[in-house]
């Protein structure tokens, strides 16, 4: 008998539906999240932009800037080779802090000294800020590594390294700020520089040149080398003052 009703088999089976627990995100929905993210990557910026503002476009009359404001250029992404016994250095590790550059070859000169030393006493002047600011020493070439050279600063002639023997690191330190038996590097990063990393410093190539990237990891302003020391770490702490006045990154934990 040839049945009219259909088999189990060409029967349509219904569309399903929402689950209990599935949420439907409607179109309104998206709009909100979108406008939540892009408000928290303002938040985050907002620190970095206030202080650019602050310091370059309101300033009061007869303010002098001691740097040079370059065209903010970010780090390269690449991670560099430690140095100086030193781990690799990636750009992650310079957000959140001010940062203070040397380019210099590892057998550091008077002008490399100089600008280590220069940057050493501006972050001192910070006092409970200090933390707040970084230094950095990119070596440009391939020499002997760092860490066997004498002490950095203000020419002390200590070795600043596990293989300088009992008296390692206990440099004079009058002028450096350095205390006898405390490394002249114990807060410098060290890392080799690479060809990339080098080009987003104008000027690397000339001795004794100071540096500046900002929190989001952008070289950001640039210090002509100077003969007095004194007065070159004077005009970068005052700037250096400013900055942290106005951006809170990197105040009470803020990373």
């Amino acid at each position: 008998m040839s049945g009219t009703l259909a088999s189990p088999a060409t029967e349509v089976a219904p569309k399903p539906g929402p689950g209990p627990r599935e949420a439907v995100v409607t179109p309104a929905q998206r709009r909100r999240a979108r406008r939540t993210l892009l408000l928290l990557a303002f938040v985050c910026v907002l620190p970095v932009v206030a202080s650019y503002l602050a310091f370059y476009v309101w300033q009061p009359q007869g303010r002098v800037n001691h740097g040079e404001l370059l065209t903010p250029t970010p780090l390269p992404a690449s991670a560099l080779a430690g140095a100086g016994g030193q781990p690799p250095l990636a750009r992650a590790e310079l957000e959140g802090r001010w940062t203070l550059v040397v380019a210099a070859p590892a057998a550091c000169d008077a002008a490399c000294r100089g600008a280590l030393y220069v940057s050493r006493q501006a972050r001192l002047a910070q006092a409970k800020e200090m933390e707040r600011v970084a230094r950095l020493w990119l070596v440009t070439d391939a020499g002997a590594d760092p860490r066997l050279m004498p002490a950095v600063g203000s020419g002390t002639v200590a070795a600043a390294g596990p293989e300088a023997g009992a008296g390692g690191a206990a440099g004079s330190g009058a002028a450096d700020g350095v205390s006898e038996g405390v490394p002249a590097v114990e807060e410098l990063r060290l890392a080799r520089a690479d060809a990339a990393w080098l080009a987003a410093f104008p000027g690397a190539a000339v001795p004794g040149t100071l540096f500046l990237v900002d929190p989001l990891g952008n070289v950001m302003m640039r210090f002509a080398p100077q003969a007095d020391t004194t007065a070159a770490a004077r005009g970068m702490t005052k700037d250096l003052q400013r900055l942290l006045k106005y951006s809170a990154l990197g105040r009470g934990g803020q990373g």
